[in-house]
C-alpha cells in the first residue's frame, strides 16, 4: 500500500496546525511543523531568532527534519499521512526573504512530492502573533502568494481550503480526498 502524502500547507496563523491536531483526535496519522521546535532550540543557545538572525541555517535545519517526514512517512502502514507544511516551503520563505541558498534545497523539493497540497489562506479573523509567529497580518498576505507560487512552480494543483469551523475544513479536506 502507498501512503498518500497530503501536506497542509499556508502562511503563518491560518489554522494549519488547529486542523492538523483535529486530524490527530480523528486517529489519522499526522506529522507536526517542526519550525517552532527549531526556534525553541536556538532560543536555548541564546539566538532569539534564528530564521530572522542566520535563515539559511534555520532553513537547513527544516529541510532535513521536514525530509526525515517525508520519508518516514513512507514506513507507515497509514492509507493517508498529514503534514503541516511542506518541503517547498522552505524555498518560498527564503524567496520571499530574497535569501540565497544551494540548488539542493530545489532538488530536495523536487524529488519529494506531495500527492495532495491543500492551502489555508490568511484569515485576519483567527490571526495571532506569539514569541515564534513574528509576520504581520499583512506579511502573512504576502507569504501566502509566495507559497502559491513556490508549490505551483512544482507544478502542484493546489486545492483551496474555504474558511469554517474547523470540522467544516477538516470536513472538506476529508470529502475532497473520498471523491478522488
Amino acid at each position: 500500500m502507498k501512503t498518500q502524502k497530503i501536506a497542509l500547507i499556508g502562511g503563518p496563523g491560518t489554522g494549519k496546525t488547529t486542523l492538523i491536531n483535529a486530524l490527530k483526535t480523528k486517529g489519522y496519522n499526522c506529522m507536526e511543523e517542526i519550525s517552532r521546535q527549531i526556534t525553541l532550540e536556538a532560543q536555548e543557545k541564546g539566538i532569539e531568532q534564528l530564521f530572522l538572525e542566520d535563515p539559511l541555517l534555520f532553513s537547513e535545519h527544516l529541510l532535513l527534519g521536514r525530509r526525515k517526514q517525508f520519508l518516514e512517512a513512507d514506513t507507515l502502514q497509514e492509507e493517508i499521512v498529514f503534514f503541516d507544511r511542506g518541503l517547498p516551503d522552505v524555498v518560498a520563505y527564503l524567496d520571499y526573504l530574497k535569501s540565497s541558498y544551494p540548488d539542493s534545497f530545489k532538488t530536495v523539493c523536487s524529488q519529494h512530492i506531495y500527492d495532495k497540497v491543500f492551502i489555508l489562506k490568511p484569515w485576519k479573523a483567527i490571526y495571532e502573533q506569539d514569541n515564534e509567529r513574528y509576520e504581520t497580518f499583512e506579511q502573512a498576505l504576502v507569504l501566502h502568494d509566495f507559497l502559491v507560487k513556490t508549490y505551483t512552480g512544482y507544478g502542484y494543483s493546489i486545492i483551496n481550503t474555504p474558511f469554517g469551523t474547523v470540522d467544516e475544513r477538516m470536513d472538506f479536506i476529508l470529502n475532497h480526498l473520498n471523491q478522488n
